[in-house]
């Protein structure tokens, strides 16, 4: 599975961490940025990762920032993308098996590295259920972004 992946400097150190684990697992990694942990803006590397993710250059998507919630709020402003914030593996699981999520965001400054593995394993290893209602929903949405796109 190819990966993108983004953070700000706030999210750095747990994006690196999560780079290494995964690509020890065989995941294919884009790395979108910051690299250093110099002051940046999140909604520069984020919104970049989104839109591989939305042209389908990319699976899945994982952006981190200190809170999660900037990059999650940036990540959804592309059309196609479905960034969830998860702070325990539970939610992971249930928005790829009830929303079909793409992309997963994480707070560097709020999640350990040992729980955000796990959460990232949920998100990866889950797939969206399927079930007619869930796909009623997502579709909803994506009806919703084609009526605001310019």
């Amino acid at each position: 599975m190819k990966i993108a992946f983004a953070c700000d400097h706030g999210g750095l150190t747990l994006k690196n961490h999560l780079i290494g684990y995964l690509k020890k697992e065989g995941y294919e990694i884009y790395d979108f940025g910051t690299k250093t942990y110099d002051s940046c803006d999140y909604p520069d590397f984020g919104i970049a990762a989104a839109e591989a993710v939305a042209k389908g250059e990319f699976e899945r998507g994982i952006v981190v920032c200190t809170t999660g919630i900037g990059i999650s709020i940036a990540a959804n402003k592309i059309p196609g993308i479905r960034c969830a914030l998860c702070t325990e593996p539970l939610s992971a699981r249930m928005t790829r098996l009830h929303n079909d999520a793409n992309m997963l965001a994480l707070g560097g400054g709020f999640t350990g590295p040992n729980l955000a593995v796990e959460i990232v394993k949920n998100f990866l290893e889950t797939p969206f259920s399927g079930e007619a209602k869930h796909q009623r929903r997502i579709d909803k949405i994506a009806a919703v972004e084609q009526k605001y796109k310019k």
